[in-house]
């Protein structure tokens, strides 16, 4: 299984529970068994079952889509936001065949920024957690993007998450500030670039406002700007925008400087700092992010993973959705070889005459002699598994996943395919049947004994 970051194991095992939630408890044995040989606490187990169980059923590699998805729609975002960017300067500054009104200009540039930024921040301080429109737009792209049936639970999974430490809002303010802050840098360098290429001159215009009252909004916005070195026009010049555009060279020097120096500072700086402080919180958040082992669906697992004792007979309800059984083996380290039969008639001899190294793990007739095998062979797997199986008998599905669930503890398994007794027919479309079965789960099979292979490693 591929190493995952903390926060996407996380949001399996809440996927897992939504999952169960919703559909009932799954078919998880292997799992429990396996997360209970594992150790550790209460959470670290829960997590490991999830993993199993999200590894098994496609969640996991669902979880995979869904973040390409999510990486994609972040990708048109960008695109998107480099355009906008370079759409605002050109609106406001036009093709120059016309003066520029800089208090429009400035509008069409900061107008629609400041009404979502003051909108983020009320939201933020009124509401809580404040799902904007680039927001939601982001997460609906990326589960459209994931295309995976999969993916069903995994966007409201992460969503409960991520609120029980109110991270939603710091993950949206990182995407929402990073897209604003491209759209405003996009627009500040195609503002540069139209400045640079074209002549432009400046007016401001008004019926009811006097031309004092246009000098102390332009010092007063122009203020902080000319700390860092941006030009401010003196009150001559901008008294006499109010008339004509300005032809002297200065003027026109002056009115871009303070327009690039507003942008900068209103624009830019805030949705820097925004996005920072977004970033600190959201990895503050992060690394404190835990289970809620309190809700109900993780309550119930206390028994399953962490048991007072071992108690015999049905432990879980029958699931509502039956599991694929699945083949395959161990990457632990190996050694020895293991002879098991499963459900053999009482009337049958058994076992054959087996060598030294190869030991007898007897017949497999109860749940509780499968627990204790599957436990011992989890401890001390085997390089080599031979399973034994009456082909008379049809291939259930229970049959079926504990072959897969013994294979996955040894190197490499085959399976035997008992012959009948002497004077008895097998039925050939059971063996048929048998065959399509081990087929499916990749497992080798033979109908002769595979004792040369169990002693020494070939036939």
């Amino acid at each position: 299984m591929p190493s995952l970051k903390r926060l996407q194991r996380l949001w399996l095992c809440e996927t897992i529970r939504l999952r169960e939630d919703h559909a009932g408890p799954l078919e998880d044995g292997e799992a429990n068994r396996l997360a209970r040989q594992q150790g550790g606490d209460l959470a670290g187990r829960i997590e490991a079952r999830a993993l199993l169980l999200a590894a098994r059923d496609g969640q996991q590699q669902a979880q995979q889509h869904w973040l390409q998805g999510a990486r994609l729609a972040l990708g048109l975002l960008l695109l998107l936001a480099l355009f906008s960017g370079a759409g605002l300067a050109i609106t406001a500054l036009g093709d120059g065949s016309r003066p520029v009104n800089v208090f429009w200009a400035l509008g069409s540039l900061l107008g629609l920024h400041l009404l979502m930024l003051g909108g983020w921040l009320l939201g933020l301080l009124l509401a809580g957690d404040y799902n904007t429109a680039l927001g939601r737009l982001w997460l609906w792209l990326s589960e459209k993007l994931a295309r995976d049936a999969s993916a069903a639970q995994l966007g409201p999974a992460l969503v409960l998450l991520l609120q029980r430490r109110r991270l939603n809002r710091w993950l949206l303010g990182l995407l929402v500030h990073g897209l604003w802050l491209l759209i405003l840098l996009s627009a500040g360098l195609m503002l540069l670039l139209l400045l640079s290429t074209r002549r432009y001159g400046f007016v401001w215009e008004t019926t009811l406002l006097g031309s004092d009252t246009f000098i102390a909004i332009t010092h007063l916005l122009g203020a902080l700007p000319s700390l860092l070195g941006f030009p401010l026009p003196d009150a001559e010049t901008i008294r006499a925008s109010g008339d004509s555009a300005l032809a002297v060279e200065s003027a026109r020097h002056a009115w871009a400087g303070w327009l690039l120096g507003v942008l900068l500072v209103f624009g830019l700086l805030p949705r820097a700092l925004l996005w920072l402080l977004c970033l600190w919180r959201w990895q503050h958040g992060q690394a404190r992010l835990r289970l809620d082992l309190t809700l109900p669906g993780y309550h119930l697992l206390a028994e399953r993973l962490q048991p007072p004792s071992e108690r015999l007979g049905v432990l879980d309800a029958a699931p509502a959705s039956l599991v694929e059984a699945q083949g395959g083996s161990t990457d632990l380290a190996s050694s020895g070889a293991v002879l098991v039969a499963i459900e053999l008639d009482p009337q049958r001899p058994w076992p054959p005459a087996l060598g030294k190294a190869i030991a007898n793990a007897g017949v497999l007739d109860s749940r509780e002699q499968r627990q204790q095998l599957l436990d011992q062979l989890g401890r001390f797997p085997p390089a080599r598994l031979a399973i034994a199986v009456d082909p008379r008998r049809s291939p259930d599905r229970g049959t079926l996943a504990l072959l897969g669930e013994l294979a996955r503890t040894a190197s490499a398994t085959r399976i035997w395919l008992l012959p009948p007794p002497t004077g008895e027919a097998l039925d050939s479309q059971r063996l048929s049947d048998w065959h399509t079965a081990l087929q499916r789960l990749e497992l080798a099979f033979a109908d002769s004994a595979p004792l040369a292979w169990l002693e020494s490693g070939h036939d």
